[in-house]
């Protein structure tokens, strides 16, 4: 016995103990289910999460998974939870098919990155049979990319997200170390930079961003690190800010970095610069197709990832595409929960599967130790409602974005979890005004 019938009421959830380890056991529509307590991202206890319906949130990330069987419905997760059938820790990947003897549809995802990732596993869990080649210029499989600006001293194989096993098992091509130099829509190939000419049936544009340099002199100086891979991940030694200021020049002895010039005229000693000022979209080798690229050179998708050419989609960081909780506006989100969700949408209508991208954007962060966590999209706000700010000296608030008198964004510092609470009420289309905002009354945040 864990609980009595009347502990639960529907629609609601509590963690119970089984043993040696816990699970989740909820109510829903008058059935009891028990599933995994644990994210299956970084291990958030899903109990401290948000219910709404059969899905569950998690508190930390926002992941989603289906309150009745633990499949996984809403990234960054990649697994989903073991179920009440089984009551065991492992995490649980979805029933996957793998490539088909003489089916010859080929699939090429040009980036090694979540989007191209999800991609491919979505097309096996919906059993494509054709082949599928994943090609990526890094060194490394698939790994959490999130986790060189979080984490520090990471070790290249604890990041890795699936083994090389997993690729073979599900008959998946993973080509390392490989850069495309041009396409050709109209034969249906694609250029790398090793001379291969590869042809596709239909492709994914996945290449996303690269990070921006400075323009100043002293840039070729050695120690200059952009945080792209494990390899420029350094100890951290404390922070210090110098705000409203620039560097106009980066000073070395014996080829290394030793100072930094600021605007301001400061000059900062240093051993290791790291430069983190935004990113550029890996396109140049879009350049003389026919495929639709605004301004800033990211690729125009509509709702299903689809480019203005047939058969070519595209995701992740390199696609501007219409958000749903903003109105359909077009927008370009570099975040790793929008490029899975991305991915799996364009692989679905690759197989002709109409599936429109409805996600509500989940950021999360770390400074000084502390976790911010952030949801919607907050461009254009006009008032920010604050919560919690008599509690800023135990790093406690919550930090709500208005426009047009309604909630669009959400920000919080240890007030799990209300952030997951507002993804879940944006994802309804159920409007939070200003005056539900402003209100002591927390019932605002339920979804029904």
């Amino acid at each position: 016995v864990v609980c009595l019938e009347t502990d639960l009421r529907d629609g609601q959830m509590m963690e119970v103990d089984i043993g040696d380890h816990s699970v989740l056991l909820t109510r829903c529509n008058g059935k009891y289910s028990a599933i995994g307590n644990q994210c299956t991202h970084y291990g958030a206890p899903l109990s401290k999460g948000v219910l709404s319906g059969n899905k569950v949130r998690c508190p930390w990330h926002g992941s989603c998974f289906n309150a009745v069987t633990g499949d996984l419905e809403e990234f960054p997760g990649i697994d989903s939870l073991p179920c009440h059938k089984e009551l065991r820790l492992q995490k649980r990947l979805q029933r996957m098919g793998t490539a088909v003897p003489g089916v010859n549809h080929t699939i090429l995802l040009l980036g090694g990155g979540a989007a191209s990732l999800i991609c491919a596993e979505t097309l096996r869990q919906e059993n494509f049979g054709g082949r599928i080649i994943m090609v990526s210029r890094d060194d490394l499989l698939p790994y959490d990319k999130t986790r060189l600006s979080k984490v520090m001293n990471v070790l290249s194989d604890t990041i890795v997200l699936r083994r090389m096993e997993f690729f073979h098992q599900y008959g998946i091509e993973v080509w390392l170390r490989k850069a495309v130099m041009s396409v050709d829509t109209e034969k249906k190939t694609v250029t790398f930079d090793d001379g291969l000419v590869q042809s596709y049936d239909q492709l994914l544009l996945s290449t996303g961003c690269r990070a921006k340099g400075l323009d100043v002199p002293g840039i070729n100086l050695d120690n200059i690190k952009m945080l792209e891979t494990p390899e420029d991940m350094l100890s951290e030694k404390g922070v210090r800010f110098f705000m409203n200021d620039h560097v106009t020049e980066i000073k070395g002895r014996n080829g290394k970095v030793k100072e930094i010039v600021l605007k301001s005229g400061n000059v900062i000693p240093a051993d290791v610069l790291i430069v983190g000022i935004g990113s550029i979209p890996n396109s140049e080798y879009l350049q003389d197709t026919n495929i639709q690229m605004n301004s800033k050179k990211f690729v125009i998708v509509n709702k299903y990832m689809q480019t203005n050419v047939p058969d070519v989609f595209c995701a992740g960081d390199l696609a501007s595409f219409p958000l749903a909780v903003a109105k359909n506006q077009l927008v370009n989100i570099g975040h790793w929960q929008m490029a899975q969700a991305q991915g799996r949408i364009a692989a679905l209508n690759m197989l002709k599967k109409t599936t429109e991208l409805t996600s509500v954007p989940y950021y999360w962060t770390v400074l000084l130790g502390r976790t911010i966590r952030y949801a919607g999209y907050g461009e254009g706000y006009t008032e920010i409602i604050l919560k919690g700010n008599h509690e800023f000296e135990e790093r406690k608030f919550l930090a709500l974005y208005i426009k047009n008198d309604e909630v669009i964004a959400a920000v919080g510092l240890n007030y799990d979890p209300v952030v997951s609470a507002v993804a879940e009420r944006l994802l309804s289309g159920k409007v939070i005004t200003k005056k539900e905002a402003q209100s002591d009354d927390p019932s605002w945040l339920q979804v029904t």
